[in-house]
């Protein structure tokens, strides 16, 4: 029988761990609203299918103040009133990075963004989401 426990990072490689971890107050300094961080983070996660992630990022953001109602439609946000443009700006970009569509037009989602955010803030929101596809990606090689 092969071992197919999941590779505990934190005890292997804890240097790397803890580099990643590093970035965030760098990527934080840059600007960008907390609370579209959250939502950034929670849709890359669902997308992800990172139950963990999914977890964290809402927990994190209720204590943030956001609201359960909209946190609940996240996964719908094209459906739903219950986002800004600037949000939902936010949260094209992030799928667009997050599930790969080489067909995208990646230059109408920046000429949207810069109607909402700074090139710092969109430089902050990329960085975001290359960051929790990366979380993602790891604790998903834990399930």
């Amino acid at each position: 029988m092969s071992n197919t426990n999941a590779v505990r990072y934190e005890k292997e490689i804890p240097s790397v761990m803890e580099a990643l971890g590093a970035i965030h107050p760098v990527i934080d300094a840059n600007g960008l609203d907390r609370m579209v961080h959250h939502l950034v983070q929670l849709r890359a996660s669902q997308i992800n299918g990172c139950a963990f992630c999914i977890k964290m990022h809402t927990r994190e953001a209720r204590e943030d103040g956001e609201t359960s109602e909209r946190l609940d439609r996240v996964i719908v946000w094209r459906q739903v009133s219950d986002f800004s443009a600037k949000e939902k700006a936010a949260l094209a970009w992030t799928e667009a990075l997050t599930v790969i569509d080489h067909t995208a037009d990646l230059g109408v989602l920046r000429a949207e963004l810069r109607r909402h955010y700074s090139e710092a803030e969109i430089g902050a929101l990329t960085a975001t989401v290359a960051m929790i596809n990366l979380w993602n990606r790891i604790q998903v090689s834990r399930h």
